[in-house]
Order: C-alpha cells, then sequence, then structure tokens
C-alpha cells in the first residue's frame, strides 16, 4: 500500500501495456510451477498487487477524466483503457484457470473461503480473446454516449445549463418554470435522439454479438454472468418483478394519486407534475455545499467511531469531488483506488435534496469499502453490485435522525418525500430491468420499436404517467435515453431494486431504535464481500427481498407510517 496522499497529488502515469503482459504470463507461470502452497500463494499475492497497480491507474483516468470530459490529455488515457483493459483481461483470465487448476485449490479455498472460486468460474463464463475487439469497441462507444451527455447546453431563461444543472428548474414549485425546464430538457434529447438511438443499437447488437461468440443464445445469459450473479437466476429476477407488480405499484399508485390532489393538478400526472412532492416546493438542503460536507461530518461523526473516523479522512484527503460544473460527465458514484485503498466519491450537487442523498449514499458505498479495505483476496472488499447498493441505499436512512442538520425547516418534508421516493422507485428500477431483457431477448428492434416496448412497460410499473403530453421525448416513450446504465452498464438496475428492497427492512428497525439497527448494519458491511448476496443478509439476520413476504411487509410498514405522516402534516 501507498502512503496516503490527498487525491490530487496521487501521480498517474500511463502503464506500459507490454510490460504489464509480461509480468501477467510471468506470475501465471509461477502459479502453474508452484511446488508448495507457500508458493503459490506468493503468486497470487503478487498477482493481487498487480491487479491493483493497473487498477490504479485507470482509476486515476477514469475520475479525472469524469471530472472534465475536455481534458484532452484524460480523454487520450481512457481510450488507451479502452483498449487496453480488454487485453488485460485475457491475463486475469490465464490467471483465474491457473488457479482453478491448481493442486493447491482446497489449500486456497481453506484459507480464504467464501466464494472465491465460485466467482473465478463464473468469470471464466464472462469473458474469452474472441471478444477483445467488441469489448474495445463497446467501451468506445458508452465513453462516447457519457461525453454526449457531458457536453449539453441548455437554453433556459437567461441562462444556458449542462443536465445536472437543470434538475433545481424541473422541480420549481411554480408550475409554468417547471413544466418549461422539462420542456427545455426534452428538446435537447429530442434534438439528440439520433445520436443516441444510433449508439444504444449499435451497442445492443455488439453485445448481442458477444454473447453468441461465447456461446450463449444473446447477451442476457453472459449479462447475468458480467455482472458476477452467483446466488440467483434471471427466473428469480422476474419472480420479484411479479411482487413489485402485486405488492409496491398499488402502494405508489396511491401515494401519486395523494399527490395529484395535494398539487391540485389531474390524474395521471405529467412528468413535470411528479417532479414536485409538495405545493411549496420539495425539500432543499440548507446552505452551501461545504455546509452539507460538514452536516455530513457531524452525522457520521456521531452515528459511530467508525464512519467518523472515515468520513474525516474522506474530508482531510479530499476524496470527494461533488460540485457540478461545465465538462463533468453526469450522474454520481463511488471507486476504490488500490494502491491507496481509499475510495473515492464522485457527485454533481445541484442544490437539491439529491445533495444529501450523495452523502449518504455514495458515502455508504465508501465505507463499506473503507471497512473492507485490508481483505485477501482484494475482491472480497465488495461484493456483487446488489449487495454493495445495500450498503448505499440503507445509510440514507440511517441519516434520517439528522434530517434537521442537512435540511433544517424542510426535514420532515424531506422524510416523507425520502420514503415516498423510495417506493416509487422500485417500479421505476425494475421497468428498467425488464427492458433490457425485452432489448437483449429481440437485438434487431428498431429504436422505433425500442421507444414502443419502454411506452408499455410504463403502463404496467408507472400507470400514474401521462403519456403522449407536450414534453418532448419522456413523453413519447424516449425518456430512458437519459438512464447511463442502460447504455454503459446492462442489468445493473434491478440491483437497485434488491437492495431498496433491503434498505426499507433497515428503515423499518431503524424506526424500533437506531441503536439496534446499526448493529444489523454492521454486521452486513462488516463481511464485505467474503459470501453471496443471500447469505450475507442471513448472516446479519436479514430477509432476502426475493422472498415475496418481504416486499409485502416493508410495503405495509411504509404504507402506515405514510398515512400517519399524511394525517399529522400539511403535504402543501
Amino acid at each position: 500500500m501507498k502512503p496516503m496522499v490527498k487525491f490530487k497529488d496521487m501521480p498517474y502515469k500511463r502503464p506500459d501495456l507490454e510490460a504489464c503482459k509480461k509480468a501477467g504470463l510471468e506470475v501465471v507461470e509461477r502459479l502453474k510451477n508452484a511446488k508448495t502452497y507457500e508458493e503459490a500463494k506468493a503468486a497470487f499475492l503478487e498477482e493481487e498487487e498487480l491487479s491493483a497497480n493497473f487498477s490504479t491507474m485507470y482509476c486515476l483516468s477514469y475520475i479525472r477524466h469524469s471530472i472534465d470530459t475536455r481534458d484532452k490529455f484524460y480523454d487520450e488515457e481512457q481510450q488507451f483503457f479502452n483498449e487496453a483493459s480488454p487485453v488485460m483481461n485475457e491475463y486475469g483470465q490465464m490467471f483465474i484457470k491457473a488457479m482453478l487448476e491448481s493442486p493447491f485449490r482446497k489449500d486456497f479455498e481453506e484459507e480464504y473461503k467464501g466464494p472465491m472460486f465460485l466467482n473465478a468460474e463464473i468469470d471464466l463464463k464472462a469473458f474469452s480473446p474472441e471478444i477483445i475487439p467488441e469489448m474495445q469497441k463497446e467501451n468506445d462507444l458508452t465513453q462516447e454516449y457519457e461525453k454526449l451527455l457531458a457536453s449539453a447546453q441548455i437554453p433556459f431563461e437567461d441562462g444556458v445549463y449542462t443536465i445536472s444543472q437543470m434538475t433545481p428548474f424541473k422541480t420549481d414549485p411554480d408550475d409554468a418554470r417547471r413544466l418549461a425546464a422539462w420542456k427545455a430538457e426534452g428538446k435537447w434529447y429530442k434534438d439528440n435522439q439520433k445520436e443516441l438511438d444510433r449508439l444504444y443499437d449499435e451497442l445492443t447488437k455488439l453485445r448481442d454479438t458477444m454473447g453468441r461468440k461465447m456461446g450463449y443464445d444473446g447477451y442476457t445469459e453472459l449479462g447475468y454472468y458480467r455482472m458476477s450473479r452467483n446466488c440467483y437466476t434471471k427466473d428469480d429476477v422476474e419472480k420479484f418483478r411479479e411482487a413489485v407488480v402485486k405488492y409496491v405499484v398499488p402502494l405508489a399508485d396511491r401515494l401519486m394519486k395523494k399527490r395529484a390532489e395535494t398539487l391540485g393538478v389531474s390524474y395521471p400526472l405529467s412528468f413535470a407534475d411528479a417532479a414536485l412532492s409538495f405545493r411549496s416546493g420539495n425539500p432543499r438542503p440548507q446552505g452551501s455545499p461545504d455546509d452539507i460536507l460538514a452536516a455530513g461530518l457531524k452525522f457520521y461523526t456521531e452515528l459511530s467511531p467508525e464512519t467518523g473516523k472515515f468520513f474525516k479522512q474522506m474530508r482531510d484527503y479530499e476524496m470527494m469531488d461533488v460540485l457540478s460544473t461545465e465538462g463533468k460527465q453526469g450522474g454520481g458514484y463511488c471507486e476504490d483506488i488500490p494502491d491507496y485503498r481509499m475510495p473515492f466519491i464522485f457527485a454533481n450537487f445541484n442544490g437539491t435534496q439529491g445533495d444529501v442523498e450523495v452523502v449518504t449514499h455514495e458515502a455508504g458505498h465508501a465505507f463499506a469499502d473503507w471497512m473492507n479495505r485490508e481483505r485477501v483476496p482484494a475482491s472480497y472488499n465488495w461484493p456483487t453490485m446488489e449487495a454493495c447498493e445495500v450498503h448505499s441505499m440503507s445509510m440514507e436512512f440511517f441519516a434520517w435522525p439528522w434530517a434537521e442538520d442537512f435540511f433544517g425547516p424542510d426535514a420532515d418534508k424531506y422524510r416523507y418525500s425520502h420514503l415516498a421516493s423510495a417506493i416509487e422507485f422500485i417500479p421505476y428500477g425494475t421497468m428498467v430491468d425488464h427492458f433490457q431483457h425485452i432489448v437483449y431477448e429481440k437485438p434487431q428492434m428498431t429504436p422505433a420499436e425500442r421507444h414502443a416496448a419502454w411506452k408499455e412497460l410504463l403502463g404496467i410499473y408507472m400507470p400514474w404517467m401521462l403519456l403522449d403530453g407536450d414534453i418532448p421525448s419522456y413523453a413519447d416513450g424516449e425518456g430512458w435515453q437519459r438512464q447511463h446504465h442502460i447504455y454503459g452498464m446492462p442489468f445493473y438496475y434491478i440491483d437497485y431494486c434488491l437492495a431498496q428492497t433491503v434498505s426499507l427492512e433497515f428503515w423499518a428497525k431503524i424506526q424500533k431504535g437506531l441503536p439496534d439497527a446499526w448493529k444489523y448494519y454492521m454486521a452486513y458491511t462488516k463481511q464485505g464481500g467474503s459470501a453471496v448476496f443471500t447469505d450475507l443478509l442471513a448472516n446479519a439476520g436479514l430477509d432476502s427481498p426475493f422472498d415475496g413476504d418481504t416486499l409485502r411487509s416493508v410495503c405495509e410498514d411504509a404504507s402506515a407510517w405514510l398515512d400517519a405522516f399524511e394525517k399529522t402534516h400539511d403535504l402543501k
């Protein structure tokens, strides 16, 4: 591990690809030729270090490119990694095969336990040297998509804004202004629809080709392996979808009907009206970005000794970039920088409640990584993605007792809208996943057919939305094109829905007592990636979202709380 320095001082140097390949081959041979477990383990630990070095340079390049997509140097570095990363995958696969075939496999399993070899077998099913050219092209296309969105300059009123900077206008309490903002953003997507269609069409067909080259019937099976799904199947996801339609959609629909009544607007709601939670305006964080981060430090310091130490280090070493600036990639994420064993948080503050949810959500990821930063193998730092999203979505709810610090007089409004939004999100996220299954089952669909499929799914999962309205793109079933994951991380989105279900379990426990709920959270988080998702839950005493009763139970608890709030508070 390198000595810790501030993020801006972390040196970057493009990896020497030929040297990396040579080192990769040498460590494979050392493992294959090992005469004792000690020799095999030494080769394994060396490969861990080599991977960490390469990943560190990739992460530094990726983060700095995200911060300013116009930066020519890091744009070229990302082009390098677009080509180099799939190539290095081949050497990683050679090492995995050598591990699986090693006569010391039982020794490794005894020392490291967990899903190490299960995940290794899945990794082999997710990659072949045959698909390297397609992986390189896939990287280029997803980078092209992100740069297109980051380049958006949307004229509105007397200014020009990025997509992220438009968000406060899209939740403005003034109906005319809010609608105008949605129309302005929708027009940008509509003006760029041809390019957005082209990029996704190419990505869909490219991924289908990858799946078929690997011997699968299209992309879906490969996509599941690429997501490291190691404890549930496509059938389990389909059953979860059915439970969402049965339990969550009716509750979300009731909440949206109540919203229409409160706002004094018609039902079904336009996209602009659905974005407003209260007639007086959505909850807004109080103070500047620095004030929000200061409130975050107070929250984490008071929550537990571990979270306090973690967040102070994040602040001290400037491991966060949260302001929305021109040329910056949209969205938010947490990235691990292996050589320094520290996470980095990337976000786009825009003056909405999402700013606070970044401090809680992305820091939830970062805290889990920080807690497990000493693990060997390094892959045990993180579990699979749905399990990771539990850390983040649940941390959002643990911040409730500190809502006054973040929101001041809007604290109660925040709690209500946050819980309601969690319920409303699950149908949306499930729809994103359902859409992707349709797309990859029929990769030859035209762009118009994909838009029609999204529009049909809106009627199933979000019946409260007004279609054929006057907001460009969104009302025409084209709003999915704003969802980065659909382009860049296929089949990721159901992970959020599974995790949101578990987070609602944590929310219910928090209502009964924060200290006890925190014990459950730490019991879950401390495991890192040392078990599969369903076992992580069971080991921590939590229910599985694949049990239909879990969704029914969390919906009942949430409905009761929301009903009580509505009776005692003015929703306007």
